[in-house]
């Protein structure tokens, strides 16, 4: 063939295909894009309610919370398309990355209600709408509506409905993203035409889909928010008027507990079980509109005058974000005496330049040390908690730096010389974060703050040793114990990979390793990564966070060792450190020259230890796990029915399962053993312990994997927030089940698990489960409670 000739061709089959990806002209068509005005009048309220209109709030927002929040409610959220509320769907989608691990510049956040006031000051920051923002018609609010078409996309080309998904589906968190807005619409569908939304789920049902059709089609208007209830008013008015005392001394302790307070969920004791508030910096006073200080941090320079306000939290409440600080008359009374029966002077007010505001032993040096580490512990699941939920929402990096359970309790407040530790904690060099250099830290700017933390390892250890008495170590009087009440004084954290869970208890079996916290490791934890951490921060911030919190493990893993016998803590050391001497670790420093204080009777000194602990803690170690630690399967948990009960002896078989049958499970499933009547179904949770031989090497993590140490945790209730897989199970198949995964010694064999038992993305029921389990989720953890995030369910 000539060439000319082969040109043509070339060119011929180029026009067709730049035919087929030619979006209309949209504007010539229903005319210029401008963001419009969603809220509807009171006028169109009333309107609004007639038989065959469609409400935002009654028919709308429920389909939403249970199908697309169930992917788009997190900063993870595709394209950050986040769905949980009228100004999150209006605000659109966008190109740009918020998890971005070779970010060299820090990027400019884009966190809703906080880096925007409006929709078009969002079209500002590169965000693109998915509703029609053309001329208002049907029509035009159909077609040129990305989110109408993603939903006429999955119903076109419906997913198999059996089986596991093909190759078509990208289901990597790290997956390249497309995010096609509506003139490149025609492109992605020809393209992708099997990743209609939901993606990699069922479609809608019919009549859900009709109903935001419809809802489109009216204009996507929404109803008002309701107004807050005068009972509600009442109580941010009185909290505000507390926090925004005028005296220095409540300046500082408001700001400290402020950054401790910034990142969670507020709700008043005895208020609605929905209605939470988060506690923000305003430039206005209470009785004013909010006007949000949008810092990337909560100790960033306000630039002037500002208030502690109290914000409505008015999006879907997903468990992944969701944890509760509560508030009440109890509460003000316990920060009255520790913060202000104390007698104790604050002359002058800490700067907010970071080498100050960044280092919370600098800041607040004039507030009681014991008074600090106490207002802690008495919320400790909630410190805690702000490690693992709240907006970083994926975290491979920073969670392999911990086992994937372990148990952690706390040293006594007050207990140990706290003058003179006061003393050595105060303008301490050695206590420098990350957060002192904020974005302007360099690739290699990790280096600094690991020689700070490994310098003051060495300083510690030099500090307890000189203070011990000779041959005298710590033991239970020196662990806090809840005042034989708070059940915070005992906490199980379990890690699923790329995010973790913290409850309350000793759950599990006992772990390879815990961590005993004290004050200071329990301070830098939180200015390390919560108040500290910025998700939008460089690479440089991120590995410097990440190699500090080996610091910080091995810290409180010291800590822990002190209470074992002096002989044997080399030995559980290197049990937790196999292979690690070409490792960037810092060495082991546990006081060696002190006997431990604990009588221990066996050889199995953690579990001993541990058990000691629970004695000592009393009412505050909560309730025993009869299903994990029952050595003579006859353990019965108090309060439960002979289903329950018959259930917890079945599962307990499964969980003495250790090493390589446990393999092909995912890391958090859950288990719904059904009775023959959905109310009374049972709910479990399998968490997978996978094994390490290590966890001091942020990459190739699976290099360290020991599959034939994993284990299994079986919890009745709920654990995670993202649910790697369903089971449904009959009850008179449960041991099948069990005897199933028992025997698995293969990918096959566990395949026949999935296909008997397991509830596939292409199950066309998997919604119905999903709605079921969220359902059934307040039932179990209360106001902690939230809506279950499907992004991380497997294609088994």
């Amino acid at each position: 063939m000539k060439r000319p000739a082969l040109l043509l061709i070339l060119l011929f089959i180029t026009g067709c295909a730049s035919l087929i990806y030619t979006a209309p002209d949209y504007q010539t068509l229903y005319g210029a894009s401008a963001p419009k005005q969603r809220i509807l009048t009171p006028e169109q309220v009333i309107l609004a309610q007639q038989p065959h209109k469609i409400s935002f709030t009654h028919d709308v927002k429920p389909i939403l919370d249970s199908r697309c929040v169930a992917c788009h409610g997190c900063y993870d959220a595709p394209c950050q398309l986040k769905l949980g509320s009228m100004d999150g769907i209006d605000r659109g989608a966008t190109k740009q990355l918020v998890y971005d691990s070779a970010r060299l510049s820090p990027a400019k956040p884009t966190r809703l209600f906080i880096d925007a006031d409006n929709t078009t000051e969002w079209r500002t920051k590169d965000f693109y709408p998915i509703l029609n923002e053309r001329t208002d018609s049907p029509t035009a609010n159909l077609d040129n509506s990305v989110l109408a078409k993603l939903l006429d996309l999955k119903r076109t080309h419906p997913q198999p409905a059996t089986g596991k998904l093909g190759d078509d589906y990208d289901l990597t968190m790290d997956r390249e993203l497309q995010c096609p807005t509506v003139d490149e619409f025609p492109k992605y569908q020809h393209e992708h035409p099997q990743w209609g939304m939901p993606y990699a789920m069922p479609a809608l049902s019919l009549q859900e889909d009709n109903i935001i059709k419809q809802w489109l089609q009216e204009g996507a208007k929404v109803e008002p928010l309701p107004p807050l209830s005068s009972h509600a008013m009442t109580e941010i008015e009185k909290w505000e008027q507390y926090f925004n005392g005028s005296t220095l001394k409540q300046k500082l302790v408001f700001r400290y507990i402020y950054e401790h307070l910034f990142i969670g969920h507020i709700h008043f004791q005895g208020h609605p079980d929905k209605e939470f508030f988060q506690w923000v910096r305003s430039t206005t006073p209470t009785g004013q509109p909010i006007n949000i200080i949008n810092s990337r941090r909560p100790y960033d320079d306000p630039q002037g005058i500002f208030y502690y306000r109290l914000r409505p939290v008015t999006e879907t409440i997903v468990d992944k974000t969701h944890f509760v600080y509560e508030l009440s008359d109890a509460k003000k009374q316990r920060y009255d005496e520790l913060f202000f029966k104390p007698d104790y002077q604050v002359t002058a007010l800490p700067a907010y330049q970071p080498a100050v505001a960044a280092n919370p032993f600098t800041a607040f040096a004039a507030l009681p040390m014991v008074s600090r580490y106490q207002f802690m512990l008495d919320d400790a699941h909630y410190i805690v908690s702000g490690f693992i939920k709240g907006p970083v929402c994926r975290g491979d990096i920073a969670t392999n730096s911990i086992r994937d359970q372990f148990w952690v309790v706390f040293t006594q407040p007050g207990g140990f010389y706290p003058e003179k530790m006061a003393k050595a904690l105060e303008n301490n060099p050695l206590l420098g974060l990350p957060g002192e250099e904020a974005n302007d830290i360099g690739l290699l700017g990790w280096t600094k703050f690991d020689t700070f933390g490994r310098e003051y390892l060495k300083a510690k250890d030099d500090f307890i040793n000189a203070l011990l008495p000779k041959n005298h170590g710590v033991g239970l009087a020196n662990i806090w114990n809840g005042d034989g009440h708070n059940q915070n004084a005992a906490l199980t954290i379990f890690r699923h990979f790329d995010s973790a869970t913290v409850v309350k208890g000793l759950v599990g079996d006992t772990p390879l390793t815990g961590w005993v916290i004290d004050y200071p490791t329990l301070e830098r934890l939180h200015y390390l990564l919560v108040a500290g951490f910025d998700i939008y921060g460089t690479a440089g911030h991120q590995i410097a966070s990440r190699t500090y919190m080996d610091i910080l493990r091995q810290d409180a893993e010291d800590n822990f060792l002190r209470f074992m016998p002096a002989a044997q803590r080399k030995n559980i050391y290197n049990s937790w450190y196999v292979g690690s001497d070409s490792l960037r670790i810092a060495a082991p420093l546990f006081s060696i020259d002190h006997p431990s204080e604990i009588n221990y009777q066996t050889t199995a000194y953690k579990r001993e230890f541990f058990d000691q602990i629970r004695q000592h803690l009393g009412n505050a170690a909560g309730e025993t796990d009869s299903i994990n630690r029952c050595p003579q399967n006859t353990c019965v948990r108090a309060n439960t029915t002979p289903a329950q009960q018959q259930a917890d002896r079945t599962l307990r078989a499964l969980a003495e399962v250790k090493g390589g049958q446990l393999g092909a499970l995912p890391e958090m499933s859950l288990l719904r053993i059904k009775t023959g009547k959905p109310e009374g179904d049972l709910v479990y949770t399998l968490v997978l312990n996978k094994a390490y031989s290590n966890i001091s090497n942020m990459l190739a993590e699976r290099s360290h994997r020991v599959p034939q140490n994993d284990s299994i945790t079986i919890v009745s209730g709920f654990i995670g927030s993202y649910p790697n897989f369903f089971f449904a199970v009959e009850q008179n198949q449960l041991n099948e089940f069990v005897t199933l995964i028992k025997n698995a010694g293969t990918e096959t064999d566990m395949d026949a698990v999935y296909n008997r038992f397991g509830v596939r993305r292409t199950n066309p029921e998997i919604w119905q489960h999903a709605d079921w389990f969220n359902q059934q989720h307040p039932k179990y953890r209360g106001l902690e409670a939230g809506l279950f995030d499907m992004n991380r369910y497997k294609n088994l």
